[in-house]
């Protein structure tokens, strides 16, 4: 049989009723492309001699499949995924979540026109960094405040402040990669200022910075260790240390603690982290931390220090091209304002409240993600004791004892739901553990358990 006898001309398919209704709704030229796309799709089946069965199928359904290709293309690349790995700051699923509150006031402030650099008080033009600095001053007791689009931009921006054709002293053990194979010392170069290296991956001592210090130093720079750990025989200078020095020799001290806190999570059972208010209180002039790690927040790179130093980074080029919008703002500024009091920090930033969710807690979740799944004979689950991740390049060490549900099924492998789930329209991202697919809870939100079973169950037909 002359298969490609069979494939309709374009003409024809133009005159299909189900094509008429999504030219009706639809532009001309996007449904033309999928036409000759889908088209050439089975020519190419016909051409590699594949099974003639199937290809008789495809052509039969041809609009069917056309208006797949089409709602495919009209599909949002960037979309919404339910994220059940139980890694609390995952980078690749767009790290922290936020909260309705904090969402709906990006709306409030997106749709129309907003005093993003109005001064209301005075009519006048005003600064859109205004709008953070009570808050971020009152938090962390800094003089003043900057931010920009992400924390390696604050680095850059600090350094071609105050360091620019002058060199900054770092311990070799502080010379971090960051994700997306961006490195310290990459990016001080890029800021025209020059690395000064003491001391060894494993050992560096206040006498090392000392003794690199000269006409042309322009700070004393810490790079908080937020994404490794070195254990053994090891030896650090803390920025308290430092603080001899910056006296003595009248040499600012910059830090860059990578992935943020404002609260003391050693409180909840979590490693202990530097907090930026420490920092500040060791006597260091300038730190910088970002907003979508630890915070709970948006993309963001955040300084905090002397006053200063901020004024110079306010008027220096780079910060127009580094500078944040009004949908970033709008979320920091709900962010920020929960930390005025812990509690409500603790409680309303999702990052957090998974980080410090309880075991006890935990295992109810799971169970009542079993109960909200639909009895069937396909599928049976249990709950079982997994660990979690902090993710983000944050708490490295930490362990998180978590509770994840594990599926059990009669007819699929544990990698075809995890393929399966993985490509709904609203993708479930799950992990495979010990031969089975599982769903750790810790990062599922309840509103969420409804539409992981009615994926289980659309694999069960009809």
């Amino acid at each position: 049989m002359n298969l490609y006898t069979k494939i309709p001309k374009v003409d024809q398919l133009l005159d299909n009723d189900k094509i008429k209704k999504l030219l009706e709704k639809n532009s001309k030229n996007l449904v033309m492309e999928c036409i000759h796309e889908e088209l050439n799709h089975v020519r190419n089946m016909i051409s590699k001699k594949e099974n003639e069965d199937l290809i008789l199928k495809y052509i039969e359904n041809l609009s069917s499949n056309i208006e797949k290709k089409l709602n495919y293309k009209k599909e949002f690349k960037l979309k919404k995924v339910i994220n059940a790995t139980g890694v609390v700051i995952h980078t690749n699923l767009g790290r922290s979540a936020l909260n309705e509150e904090i969402f709906n006031n990006v709306k409030n402030v997106s749709i129309g026109y907003s005093n993003l650099e109005y001064d209301l008080e005075k009519g006048t033009r005003g600064s859109r960094y205004s709008h953070l600095t009570d808050s971020i001053k009152k938090i962390t007791a800094a003089e003043d405040c900057i931010v920009v689009n992400n924390n390696a931009a604050a680095v850059m921006l600090i350094l071609s402040t105050m360091a620019k054709g002058k060199n900054v002293i770092t311990s070799r053990s502080e010379l971090v990669e960051i994700g997306g194979s961006f490195r310290i010392p990459d990016v001080c170069r890029e800021s025209g200022a020059e690395l000064k290296e003491v001391g060894t991956t494993n050992k560096t001592h206040l006498s090392d910075y000392e003794n690199a210090i000269d006409e042309n130093t322009a700070a004393l720079f810490k790079v908080h260790q937020s994404n490794f750990k070195i254990f053994g025989f090891t030896e650090s200078v803390s920025s308290v240390e430092m603080k001899s020095l910056k006296e003595k020799y009248n040499i600012p001290i910059i830090e860059d603690l990578g992935s943020g806190v404002l609260i003391d999570l050693s409180k909840y059972g979590l490693t202990h982290e530097p907090t930026v208010q420490e920092c500040i209180q060791n006597g260091v002039d300038v730190v910088s931390f970002s907003g979508d790690k630890l915070l709970g927040g948006v993309q963001a790179g955040i300084i905090v220090g002397k006053k200063e130093y901020i004024e110079k980074m306010k008027k220096n080029q780079l910060t127009r091209a580094l500078r944040v919008d009004k949908f970033t703002i709008s979320a920091l500024e709900v962010v920020f304002s929960y930390y005025i009091d812990e509690n409500i920090a603790i409680k309303k930033i999702p990052t957090l409240k998974m980080l410090t969710i309880s075991s006890s807690d935990l295992y109810e979740k799971a169970k009542k993600l079993i109960n909200s799944f639909d009895k069937n004979d396909e599928f049976s689950f249990d709950i079982i004791d997994i660990d979690s991740e902090v993710g983000g390049g944050s708490l490295p060490t930490q362990n998180l004892p978590s509770k994840a549900v594990r599926v059990f099924s009669k007819s699929f492998s544990e990698n075809d739901l995890e393929v399966f789930l993985r490509k709904r329209k609203i993708p479930i991202i799950s992990r495979i553990f010990k031969g089975h697919l599982i769903f750790d809870v810790r990062t599922i939100f309840e509103d969420e358990f409804s539409l992981i079973n009615d994926a289980l169950n659309s694999l069960l037909g009809d």
